[in-house]
Protein backbone atom coordinates (compact mmCIF):
# COMPACT_ATOMS: atom_id res chain seq x y z
CA UNK A 1 0.00 0.00 0.00
CA UNK A 2 0.96 3.38 -0.75
CA UNK A 3 1.52 5.62 2.08
CA UNK A 4 -0.82 8.37 2.29
CA UNK A 5 0.89 11.60 3.42
CA UNK A 6 -0.32 13.11 6.56
CA UNK A 7 -3.42 15.25 6.83
CA UNK A 8 -6.16 16.04 9.05
CA UNK A 9 -8.62 16.91 6.31
CA UNK A 10 -10.71 19.79 6.09
CA UNK A 11 -13.40 18.64 8.61
CA UNK A 12 -11.16 18.62 11.01
CA UNK A 13 -12.83 19.31 14.68
CA UNK A 14 -16.39 18.87 12.91
CA UNK A 15 -18.39 15.62 14.82
CA UNK A 16 -20.94 14.05 13.85
CA UNK A 17 -23.17 11.66 15.15
CA UNK A 18 -24.66 8.87 13.05
CA UNK A 19 -27.83 7.27 14.13
CA UNK A 20 -28.27 5.40 10.91
CA UNK A 21 -28.08 2.14 9.49
CA UNK A 22 -27.52 0.61 5.99
CA UNK A 23 -26.79 2.45 3.50
CA UNK A 24 -28.31 6.18 2.56
CA UNK A 25 -27.36 7.45 6.25
CA UNK A 26 -24.15 5.53 6.59
CA UNK A 27 -22.52 6.74 3.01
CA UNK A 28 -23.49 10.37 3.95
CA UNK A 29 -21.33 10.06 7.83
CA UNK A 30 -18.73 8.13 5.30
CA UNK A 31 -18.25 11.34 3.43
CA UNK A 32 -17.61 13.49 6.55
CA UNK A 33 -15.40 10.84 8.03
CA UNK A 34 -13.08 10.60 4.94
CA UNK A 35 -12.57 14.23 5.39
CA UNK A 36 -11.04 14.29 8.53
CA UNK A 37 -14.73 14.86 10.82
CA UNK A 38 -14.91 12.18 13.80
CA UNK A 39 -18.08 10.46 13.15
CA UNK A 40 -19.11 8.33 16.06
CA UNK A 41 -21.49 5.82 14.89
CA UNK A 42 -24.22 4.50 17.28
CA UNK A 43 -25.19 1.01 16.72
CA UNK A 44 -27.80 -1.25 18.72
CA UNK A 45 -26.07 -3.95 20.89
CA UNK A 46 -27.08 -7.75 20.71
CA UNK A 47 -30.35 -8.38 22.08
CA UNK A 48 -31.43 -11.86 24.15
CA UNK A 49 -28.95 -13.58 21.74
CA UNK A 50 -29.41 -11.59 18.29
CA UNK A 51 -26.23 -10.03 16.78
CA UNK A 52 -26.25 -6.54 17.66
CA UNK A 53 -24.64 -3.25 15.30
CA UNK A 54 -26.15 -2.52 11.54
CA UNK A 55 -27.35 -4.86 9.22
CA UNK A 56 -24.70 -3.61 6.56
CA UNK A 57 -21.96 -6.13 8.89
CA UNK A 58 -23.12 -8.80 7.34
CA UNK A 59 -24.46 -7.75 3.93
CA UNK A 60 -23.02 -9.20 0.75
CA UNK A 61 -19.90 -11.11 0.24
CA UNK A 62 -18.67 -12.14 3.78
CA UNK A 63 -15.22 -12.71 4.39
CA UNK A 64 -13.30 -15.35 2.83
CA UNK A 65 -14.08 -19.48 4.97
CA UNK A 66 -15.69 -17.67 7.50
CA UNK A 67 -19.54 -17.90 7.22
CA UNK A 68 -20.04 -15.27 10.72
CA UNK A 69 -17.50 -12.73 9.53
CA UNK A 70 -17.82 -9.12 8.28
CA UNK A 71 -18.82 -7.85 5.16
CA UNK A 72 -16.47 -6.37 2.87
CA UNK A 73 -18.99 -3.33 1.98
CA UNK A 74 -18.42 -2.72 6.01
CA UNK A 75 -14.84 -1.80 6.01
CA UNK A 76 -15.48 0.88 3.24
CA UNK A 77 -19.12 1.73 4.86
CA UNK A 78 -18.04 2.51 8.17
CA UNK A 79 -14.07 3.59 7.76
CA UNK A 80 -12.66 6.63 9.81
CA UNK A 81 -15.76 6.21 12.03
CA UNK A 82 -15.80 5.10 15.42
CA UNK A 83 -18.69 2.49 17.07
CA UNK A 84 -20.37 2.49 20.79
CA UNK A 85 -23.38 0.44 20.99
CA UNK A 86 -26.47 2.35 22.62
CA UNK A 87 -30.03 1.00 22.53
CA UNK A 88 -31.91 3.94 21.45
CA UNK A 89 -35.29 2.36 22.98
CA UNK A 90 -34.24 2.52 26.32
CA UNK A 91 -34.37 5.79 28.41
CA UNK A 92 -30.54 5.51 29.80
CA UNK A 93 -29.12 4.71 26.17
CA UNK A 94 -31.67 8.02 24.83
CA UNK A 95 -29.65 9.84 27.62
CA UNK A 96 -26.30 9.25 26.28
CA UNK A 97 -27.35 10.15 22.52
CA UNK A 98 -29.02 13.51 24.06
CA UNK A 99 -25.20 13.78 25.80
CA UNK A 100 -23.22 13.49 22.82
CA UNK A 101 -25.76 15.73 19.92
CA UNK A 102 -24.94 18.06 23.06
CA UNK A 103 -21.00 18.00 21.35
CA UNK A 104 -21.75 17.32 17.69
CA UNK A 105 -22.34 19.86 14.73
CA UNK A 106 -24.06 17.32 12.88
CA UNK A 107 -26.22 14.20 13.59
CA UNK A 108 -27.95 12.13 10.37
CA UNK A 109 -30.22 9.60 11.17
CA UNK A 110 -32.34 7.52 8.43
CA UNK A 111 -35.19 5.69 10.76
CA UNK A 112 -38.79 6.01 9.80
CA UNK A 113 -40.11 9.95 10.60
CA UNK A 114 -41.63 10.26 14.07
CA UNK A 115 -38.91 7.19 15.30
CA UNK A 116 -36.44 10.01 17.05
CA UNK A 117 -39.39 11.69 18.52
CA UNK A 118 -40.50 8.22 20.25
CA UNK A 119 -37.57 8.08 21.85
CA UNK A 120 -36.99 11.51 23.12
CA UNK A 121 -35.12 12.37 20.42
CA UNK A 122 -36.67 15.04 18.63
CA UNK A 123 -34.68 17.46 17.39
CA UNK A 124 -35.99 20.22 20.09
CA UNK A 125 -34.85 18.03 22.49
CA UNK A 126 -31.41 17.74 21.23
CA UNK A 127 -31.28 21.30 19.87
CA UNK A 128 -32.23 22.18 23.59
CA UNK A 129 -28.60 22.44 24.98
CA UNK A 130 -27.10 22.86 21.00
CA UNK A 131 -28.55 25.21 19.56
CA UNK A 132 -26.57 25.06 16.72
CA UNK A 133 -27.15 21.43 16.00
CA UNK A 134 -27.52 20.33 12.96
CA UNK A 135 -30.13 17.35 12.10
CA UNK A 136 -30.00 15.46 8.60
CA UNK A 137 -32.97 13.39 8.24
CA UNK A 138 -33.53 10.91 5.55
CA UNK A 139 -36.43 8.83 4.98
CA UNK A 140 -37.80 7.60 1.95
CA UNK A 141 -40.71 10.25 1.37
CA UNK A 142 -39.71 12.98 3.74
CA UNK A 143 -40.91 14.64 6.79
CA UNK A 144 -44.06 15.56 5.79
CA UNK A 145 -46.78 14.45 3.46
CA UNK A 146 -49.13 11.55 2.87
CA UNK A 147 -46.46 9.02 2.58
CA UNK A 148 -44.08 10.56 5.18
CA UNK A 149 -44.87 7.10 7.30
CA UNK A 150 -44.43 4.30 4.95
CA UNK A 151 -41.41 2.25 4.82
CA UNK A 152 -38.94 3.88 1.30
CA UNK A 153 -35.83 1.89 0.53
CA UNK A 154 -33.71 3.32 -2.42
CA UNK A 155 -35.29 0.70 -4.55
CA UNK A 156 -38.57 2.56 -4.04
CA UNK A 157 -37.18 5.98 -4.65
CA UNK A 158 -35.77 4.91 -7.73
CA UNK A 159 -39.13 4.00 -9.25
CA UNK A 160 -40.66 6.80 -7.84
CA UNK A 161 -38.47 9.26 -8.65
CA UNK A 162 -38.58 8.42 -12.57
CA UNK A 163 -35.43 6.61 -12.71
CA UNK A 164 -36.44 3.45 -12.84
CA UNK A 165 -38.78 4.30 -16.05
CA UNK A 166 -36.19 5.41 -18.54
CA UNK A 167 -33.59 2.72 -17.51
CA UNK A 168 -33.31 -0.56 -20.15
CA UNK A 169 -34.48 -1.48 -23.19
CA UNK A 170 -38.33 0.12 -24.83
CA UNK A 171 -39.35 -3.74 -25.25
CA UNK A 172 -38.59 -4.91 -21.81
CA UNK A 173 -39.67 -3.76 -18.21
CA UNK A 174 -37.89 -1.26 -16.34
CA UNK A 175 -34.14 -2.07 -14.73
CA UNK A 176 -32.44 -1.39 -12.15
CA UNK A 177 -28.89 -0.84 -12.04
CA UNK A 178 -27.18 -3.57 -9.74
CA UNK A 179 -26.47 -0.54 -7.23
CA UNK A 180 -28.22 1.43 -4.79
CA UNK A 181 -28.14 4.29 -6.66
CA UNK A 182 -31.14 5.83 -5.01
CA UNK A 183 -29.69 5.11 -1.40
CA UNK A 184 -26.22 7.32 -3.13
CA UNK A 185 -27.76 9.94 -4.02
CA UNK A 186 -29.90 10.65 -1.10
CA UNK A 187 -26.90 10.50 0.84
CA UNK A 188 -25.10 12.70 -1.52
CA UNK A 189 -28.28 15.33 -1.11
CA UNK A 190 -27.29 14.52 2.68
CA UNK A 191 -24.11 15.75 2.49
CA UNK A 192 -24.56 18.77 0.36
CA UNK A 193 -27.62 20.10 2.45
CA UNK A 194 -25.19 19.43 5.81
CA UNK A 195 -22.15 21.85 4.16
CA UNK A 196 -24.71 24.21 3.52
CA UNK A 197 -26.68 24.30 7.04
CA UNK A 198 -23.16 24.89 8.33
CA UNK A 199 -22.37 27.65 6.35
CA UNK A 200 -25.77 29.22 7.71
CA UNK A 201 -24.76 28.29 11.44
CA UNK A 202 -21.17 29.91 10.78
CA UNK A 203 -23.06 33.19 10.01
CA UNK A 204 -26.16 33.16 12.27
CA UNK A 205 -24.96 30.52 15.20
CA UNK A 206 -28.16 28.79 14.48
CA UNK A 207 -28.98 25.01 13.46
CA UNK A 208 -31.75 23.41 11.84
CA UNK A 209 -32.74 20.25 10.36
CA UNK A 210 -32.35 19.22 6.87
CA UNK A 211 -35.43 17.07 5.43
CA UNK A 212 -34.14 14.49 2.61
CA UNK A 213 -36.60 12.19 1.24
CA UNK A 214 -34.66 9.49 -1.29
CA UNK A 215 -37.20 9.69 -3.69
CA UNK A 216 -37.04 13.82 -4.01
CA UNK A 217 -32.99 12.62 -4.18
CA UNK A 218 -33.88 10.76 -7.43
CA UNK A 219 -36.11 13.10 -8.61
CA UNK A 220 -33.46 16.05 -8.73
CA UNK A 221 -31.50 13.77 -11.28
CA UNK A 222 -33.81 13.66 -13.72
CA UNK A 223 -32.83 16.19 -15.81
CA UNK A 224 -35.39 18.00 -18.12
CA UNK A 225 -38.32 15.07 -18.10
CA UNK A 226 -40.67 17.18 -15.93
CA UNK A 227 -40.73 20.64 -17.80
CA UNK A 228 -40.37 18.67 -21.57
CA UNK A 229 -43.74 17.02 -20.31
CA UNK A 230 -45.12 19.93 -19.21
CA UNK A 231 -44.76 22.13 -22.30
CA UNK A 232 -45.01 19.77 -25.14
CA UNK A 233 -46.53 16.24 -23.40
CA UNK A 234 -43.67 14.22 -23.82
CA UNK A 235 -42.96 11.43 -21.47
CA UNK A 236 -39.66 10.21 -22.06
CA UNK A 237 -39.07 6.41 -22.63
CA UNK A 238 -36.65 4.28 -22.20
CA UNK A 239 -33.93 3.37 -24.75
CA UNK A 240 -31.46 1.02 -24.31
CA UNK A 241 -27.59 2.36 -24.88
CA UNK A 242 -28.51 5.23 -26.15
CA UNK A 243 -29.37 9.26 -24.48
CA UNK A 244 -32.85 10.57 -26.05
CA UNK A 245 -32.18 13.34 -28.76
CA UNK A 246 -28.32 13.59 -27.98
CA UNK A 247 -26.46 11.99 -31.27
CA UNK A 248 -24.20 10.36 -31.21
CA UNK A 249 -23.78 9.04 -27.46
CA UNK A 250 -24.61 5.14 -27.67
CA UNK A 251 -22.91 2.07 -27.13
CA UNK A 252 -21.43 0.12 -30.24
CA UNK A 253 -19.98 -3.51 -31.47
CA UNK A 254 -16.35 -4.29 -31.77
CA UNK A 255 -14.64 -7.21 -34.00
CA UNK A 256 -13.62 -8.72 -30.53
CA UNK A 257 -17.24 -9.51 -29.34
CA UNK A 258 -16.94 -6.48 -26.99
CA UNK A 259 -18.55 -3.00 -26.63
CA UNK A 260 -17.38 0.41 -26.65
CA UNK A 261 -19.07 3.50 -25.57
CA UNK A 262 -18.53 6.52 -28.47
CA UNK A 263 -19.71 10.26 -26.93
CA UNK A 264 -19.45 12.55 -30.37
CA UNK A 265 -22.59 14.69 -30.04
CA UNK A 266 -20.60 18.08 -30.17
CA UNK A 267 -20.65 19.70 -33.68
CA UNK A 268 -17.15 19.24 -34.18
CA UNK A 269 -16.33 16.66 -32.60
CA UNK A 270 -18.93 14.60 -34.48
CA UNK A 271 -16.90 15.17 -37.53
CA UNK A 272 -14.21 14.06 -35.73
CA UNK A 273 -15.39 11.06 -35.66
CA UNK A 274 -16.54 10.56 -38.82
CA UNK A 275 -13.35 11.34 -40.81
CA UNK A 276 -12.13 8.72 -38.38
CA UNK A 277 -14.18 6.16 -39.60
CA UNK A 278 -14.01 7.70 -43.74
CA UNK A 279 -17.34 9.15 -43.58
CA UNK A 280 -16.64 12.40 -44.58
CA UNK A 281 -20.19 12.41 -46.46
CA UNK A 282 -21.89 12.30 -43.60
CA UNK A 283 -19.08 14.35 -41.35
CA UNK A 284 -19.65 17.33 -44.27
CA UNK A 285 -23.30 16.66 -44.34
CA UNK A 286 -25.01 20.46 -43.75
CA UNK A 287 -28.36 18.63 -42.06
CA UNK A 288 -25.79 16.61 -39.43
CA UNK A 289 -23.84 19.62 -38.66
CA UNK A 290 -26.20 20.14 -35.70
CA UNK A 291 -27.54 18.18 -32.89
CA UNK A 292 -31.40 18.64 -33.82
CA UNK A 293 -30.29 17.97 -37.43
CA UNK A 294 -28.51 14.17 -36.43
CA UNK A 295 -31.45 13.56 -33.33
CA UNK A 296 -34.09 13.51 -36.62
CA UNK A 297 -30.94 10.84 -38.10
CA UNK A 298 -30.18 9.02 -34.94
CA UNK A 299 -31.01 5.56 -36.41
CA UNK A 300 -29.06 6.00 -39.56
CA UNK A 301 -26.18 7.36 -37.62
CA UNK A 302 -25.87 4.86 -34.86
CA UNK A 303 -25.59 2.40 -37.83
CA UNK A 304 -22.96 3.86 -39.79
CA UNK A 305 -21.04 3.77 -36.86
CA UNK A 306 -22.00 0.43 -35.63
CA UNK A 307 -20.93 -0.60 -38.90
CA UNK A 308 -17.75 0.50 -38.60
CA UNK A 309 -16.83 -0.68 -34.94
CA UNK A 310 -17.98 -4.03 -35.49
CA UNK A 311 -14.88 -4.02 -38.18
CA UNK A 312 -12.08 -3.14 -35.44
CA UNK A 313 -11.69 -4.94 -31.92
CA UNK A 314 -11.99 -2.33 -28.97
CA UNK A 315 -8.15 -1.60 -28.80
CA UNK A 316 -7.70 -0.47 -31.87
CA UNK A 317 -11.10 1.49 -31.69
CA UNK A 318 -9.49 3.28 -28.66
CA UNK A 319 -6.45 3.91 -30.14
CA UNK A 320 -7.80 5.49 -33.19
CA UNK A 321 -10.55 7.50 -31.68
CA UNK A 322 -8.22 8.96 -29.13
CA UNK A 323 -5.98 9.95 -32.22
CA UNK A 324 -8.72 11.45 -33.15
CA UNK A 325 -10.13 13.59 -30.15
CA UNK A 326 -13.38 11.53 -30.17
CA UNK A 327 -14.25 10.70 -26.45
CA UNK A 328 -14.27 6.90 -25.87
CA UNK A 329 -14.16 4.13 -23.52
CA UNK A 330 -14.58 0.53 -22.67
CA UNK A 331 -16.83 -0.22 -20.06
CA UNK A 332 -15.40 -1.11 -16.93
CA UNK A 333 -16.07 -4.39 -14.31
CA UNK A 334 -14.29 -4.29 -10.97
CA UNK A 335 -11.25 -6.18 -12.27
CA UNK A 336 -10.90 -3.06 -14.63
CA UNK A 337 -10.44 -1.23 -11.69
CA UNK A 338 -7.37 -2.58 -10.04
CA UNK A 339 -5.86 -2.40 -13.43
CA UNK A 340 -6.41 0.68 -14.86
CA UNK A 341 -3.18 3.78 -14.95
CA UNK A 342 -5.42 6.29 -14.29
CA UNK A 343 -6.89 4.64 -11.25
CA UNK A 344 -3.44 3.92 -10.07
CA UNK A 345 -2.72 7.24 -10.69
CA UNK A 346 -5.07 9.17 -8.73
CA UNK A 347 -4.96 6.80 -5.94
CA UNK A 348 -8.37 5.21 -6.70
CA UNK A 349 -7.45 1.50 -5.70
CA UNK A 350 -6.36 2.03 -1.79
CA UNK A 351 -5.21 -1.65 -0.01
CA UNK A 352 -5.27 -2.31 3.47
CA UNK A 353 -4.49 -4.60 5.86
CA UNK A 354 -8.03 -6.66 7.49
CA UNK A 355 -8.25 -7.63 11.04
CA UNK A 356 -6.94 -11.08 9.97
CA UNK A 357 -3.58 -9.39 8.45
CA UNK A 358 -4.79 -10.03 5.00
CA UNK A 359 -5.18 -7.22 2.16
CA UNK A 360 -8.24 -5.79 1.12
CA UNK A 361 -8.86 -3.48 -1.68
CA UNK A 362 -11.13 -0.52 -1.06
CA UNK A 363 -12.10 2.63 -3.59
CA UNK A 364 -10.30 5.85 -2.80
CA UNK A 365 -11.38 8.97 -1.17
CA UNK A 366 -13.16 11.46 -3.77
CA UNK A 367 -13.15 14.42 -4.65
CA UNK A 368 -9.30 15.26 -4.25
CA UNK A 369 -8.13 18.15 -2.45
CA UNK A 370 -4.48 20.07 -3.09
CA UNK A 371 -4.01 21.39 0.89
CA UNK A 372 -6.03 18.90 2.86
CA UNK A 373 -6.68 15.39 1.23
CA UNK A 374 -8.83 13.14 2.84
CA UNK A 375 -7.72 9.61 3.91
CA UNK A 376 -8.32 6.53 5.33
CA UNK A 377 -7.37 6.42 8.94
CA UNK A 378 -8.72 2.95 9.50
CA UNK A 379 -11.13 0.64 8.03
CA UNK A 380 -15.03 -0.12 9.85
CA UNK A 381 -14.28 -0.91 13.39
CA UNK A 382 -15.56 -4.08 15.18
CA UNK A 383 -18.83 -3.14 16.81
CA UNK A 384 -18.58 -1.04 19.99
CA UNK A 385 -14.89 -0.90 19.76
CA UNK A 386 -14.86 2.75 20.99
CA UNK A 387 -17.72 2.55 23.51
CA UNK A 388 -15.47 2.66 26.60
CA UNK A 389 -14.14 6.29 25.19
CA UNK A 390 -16.48 7.53 24.48
CA UNK A 391 -18.94 7.38 27.04
CA UNK A 392 -15.89 8.86 28.91
CA UNK A 393 -15.74 11.64 26.93
CA UNK A 394 -19.66 12.37 28.00
CA UNK A 395 -18.13 12.08 31.84
CA UNK A 396 -19.46 8.35 32.45
CA UNK A 397 -16.82 6.48 34.52
CA UNK A 398 -15.71 3.07 34.60
CA UNK A 399 -18.50 2.31 37.27
CA UNK A 400 -21.36 3.92 35.23
CA UNK A 401 -20.08 2.18 31.75
CA UNK A 402 -20.22 -1.06 34.09
CA UNK A 403 -23.55 -0.64 35.20
CA UNK A 404 -24.86 0.40 31.44
CA UNK A 405 -23.04 -2.75 30.30
CA UNK A 406 -24.71 -5.31 32.88
CA UNK A 407 -28.83 -3.61 32.04
CA UNK A 408 -27.64 -4.45 28.59
CA UNK A 409 -28.10 -0.29 27.50
CA UNK A 410 -24.56 -0.66 25.68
Amino acid sequence: MTETPASTGPLEGLRVLELGQLIAGPFAARMFSDFGADVIKVEPPGREGAEGGDPLRKWRKLAPDDPSGTSLWWFVQARNKRSITVDLRRPEGADIVRRLAAMSDIVIENFRPGALEKWGLGYEVLAENNPGLILVRLSGFGQTGPYREQPGFGSIAEAMGGMRYVTGFPDRPPVRMNLSIGDTLAALHAVSGALAALAHRHRTGEGQVVDVALYESVFNCMESTLPEYDRYGIVRERTGTNLTGIVPSNTYPTADGRHIVIGANGDSIFKRLMSAMGRDDLGNDPALANNAGRAREADMIDGAIAEWTATLDLETLLARLAEAGVPSGRIYSAEDFTTDPQYAARGMVERHALPDGSSLAIPGIVPKFSATPGRTRWLGPALGQHTDEILDEIGLGSEARARLRDDGVV
